[in-house]
């Protein structure tokens, strides 16, 4: 230490500055950071994680981008108020870590990425992995961060940090702007000391602000809302990170408005409560979809209105259809014509509310919510006695009877998001879906994220085969870590959903199941060995009453369950849904497909952007 300044490395700058960064409730911002490390990381940043020991923990992963999920898990738990960093050495550490980041952008949800970088002062160009642009001597493998980061800058001098790393908080704690942050990080200046201001160091609080809406927004949306006479709320995770489920509620009601609710909205209200019909557009309910078609004036409430949630916007069909989004971001709030109110939910909800006063609506349909509630319950009950394999709506109701107050059912890719989304009855903040990037491999490492973030929580993964071979590795983190989760794997031998799509749209049955595929030999993969050799317990569960009873002997364990049943990968939900706009081939098709691009046609020609 010299006078008012310290000389660290740039590494141990960094980690010395993360660990002080705070939440207003007085917890780091950055809890910690995962890292797996190799030359472009292991010396500067290896060494300055291992010097600052628990005053910033690090955690080992077995995979650069399923530990990124894991983070991405812990942050969407923690609805956005603490984040994890994740590093990786240079090259394909790096990159596995891409599709990460973009996850995390499409859901705007904080993550730190650093990332080892080339040499800044380029003497022993080209390194070991590093990828040389032929035109343009600046660039390296992690400008492939560039486009699906909030923020991104490259650390090639020391000095760097002290504007980086606070641009970097100001991001990951902006709530609309709010998203991942690389900072790519040159592996010769990890190691560089520089003469840093004492005050650097100096703790620091970063307050989650609540934007208001602005006044003249906010009379156009109340006129709107007042001249309609059937309004629909729609309640996207927007809701969830401002912690407005309460104001969702109460509005609701005082003005008699049926709520439907995107991927990320799910369990912001009770699916018990009154107002509450599910889920609109492609995986939705009838009676959702229903509203959302009679429907005069859809107003969003944190959504971005993704096609799944729109029906690729053939849902929300009724002829001069008015279209109002209540959103943080100006971007996402003014999407397909919408007339925006940008601002925090909770805050423009309680705004709103105000000026309406008593004004009432009350167009619902209640027999609609009780039939959809009855097809669910018909749907997800047990099969009868016999050798058919169940449905993934049986291995859904399955633990659903078996859940719990605390049971939070998660999920990513396949089939089971759509099912989920249209059967599972979700308690208050018992649902967690990662379907904006909707990414395989998401399922177990998110399953440890979410049990980090809310040990309290009885965490249900649902997993299929295929997403499940992708990316597992995380279960032998969290053995090691013992952090206990419950995954439901369902073998159907391929990828079921897409199967079905690919028919759907006219397509032969090809490359998805294994059956359909170009092997020599039929796979015989057993998963229960598998799990087991990492570390997890792991069953077959003999059948839907089997399953409900291991689900149930699980929740005494201090490490992961794996559960594994066999499906039939056949069957549909056959309860609501919607059109998708998935292109079908227009020429050079069989009959199949001229059948097909036919009914293409008929959708397409519904599609309302707005009015």
């Amino acid at each position: 230490m010299n006078g008012n300044t310290i000389r660290l490395t740039a590494a141990q700058a960094m980690m010395r500055w993360l660990s002080v960064q705070m939440t207003e409730e007085g917890e780091r911002f950055i809890e910690g950071c995962w890292a797996i490390f190799g030359h472009g990381n292991v010396a500067g940043i290896g060494e300055a994680l291992h010097g600052i020991g628990d005053a910033f923990p690090t955690w080992r992963g077995q995979n650069e981008q399923t530990m990124a999920h894991a983070a991405i898990a812990y942050a969407k738990t923690m609805r956005r108020r603490r984040a994890q960093a994740v590093t990786s050495s240079i090259g394909p550490g790096a990159t596995n870590m891409v599709t990460a980041a973009a996850l995390a952008h499409v859901n705007r949800l904080p993550v730190l990425f650093i990332p080892g970088d080339v040499f800044a002062n380029r003497r022993p160009d080209p390194v070991l992995q590093q990828i040389e642009d032929f035109d343009d001597g600046t660039v390296s493998a992690n400008d492939c961060f560039r486009p699906v980061s909030r923020y991104f800058d490259r650390i090639s001098r020391p000095e760097h940090l002290l504007t980086a790393l606070p641009r970097a908080l100001r991001v990951m704690t902006d709530p609309a702007n709010c998203g991942p942050v690389t900072l790519a990080f040159c592996q010769d200046v990890q190691a560089e000391a520089f003469d840093y201001p004492e005050s650097f160091f100096a703790p620091k609080t970063w307050r989650i602000r609540r934007p208001e809406p602005d006044p003249v927004e906010l009379i156009e949306a109340v006129r709107l809302i007042a001249a309609a006479k059937r309004p629909v709320i729609v309640a996207g995770g927007g809701v969830l990170y401002s912690g407005a489920e309460a104001e969702l509620a109460g509005f609701a009601e005082r003005h008699g408005i049926p709520v439907v609710e995107t991927q990320a909205g799910k369990s912001a209200l009770s699916w018990e409560h009154e107002l509450n019909f599910g889920s609109p557009g492609v995986t939705g309910s009838a009676c959702a979809n229903e509203l959302a078609a009679r429907a005069d004036l859809v107003i969003g409430v944190g959504t971005r209105f993704q096609d799944f949630t729109t029906g690729s916007w053939t849902v929300f069909a009724e002829p001069g259809r008015k279209l109002l989004s209540i959103n943080l971001a100006g971007y996402d709030a003014q999407k397909h014509g919408a007339t925006p109110v940008v601002g925090d939910a909770r805050v423009a909800l309680q705004r709103i509310g105000a000026e309406l006063g008593d004004k009432r609506f009350d167009w619902h349909d209640p027999a609609a919510r009780r039939d959809w509630h009855e097809a669910v319950r018909h749907v997800t009950a047990a099969p009868a006695e016999g050798n058919a394999l169940p449905s993934d709506a049986q291995v859904i109701g399955a633990v659903q009877r078996v859940a719990r107050g605390n049971t939070v059912a998660m999920c990513a890719a396949g089939t089971m998001p759509g099912a989920l989304q249209v059967l599972w009855q979700a308690a208050p903040g018992g649902y967690h879906m990662e379907y904006g990037y909707s990414c395989m491999g998401y399922e177990v490492a998110g399953a440890m994220g979410i049990k980090l973030a809310a040990p309290e929580r009885e965490v249900i993964c649902f997993v299929g085969d295929g997403s499940y071979m992708m990316a597992n590795s995380e279960l032998a983190t969290a053995v090691m870590r013992r952090v206990p989760f419950t995954v439901v794997l369902t073998d159907n031998r391929g990828y079921g959903c897409i199967n079905r799509l690919q028919i759907e749209c006219g397509g032969a049955e090809f490359n998805n199941m294994y059956k359909d595929s170009n092997v020599e030999v039929q796979p015989e993969i057993d998963f229960v060995a598998h799990a087991a050799s990492m570390g997890a317990h792991a069953e077959k569960a003999s059948g839907i009453a089997d399953l409900e009873a291991k689900i149930v002997a699980a929740r005494v364990r201090d490490i992961p369950t794996v559960i594994v049943i066999d499906t039939d990968a056949v069957p549909g939900l056959d309860v609501g849904g919607h059109w998708w706009d998935v292109a079908v081939p227009q020429a050079g098709g069989p009959d199949r497909l001229e059948q097909a691009r036919k009914r293409y046609d008929a959708n397409s020609a519904k599609q309302r952007i707005f009015d």
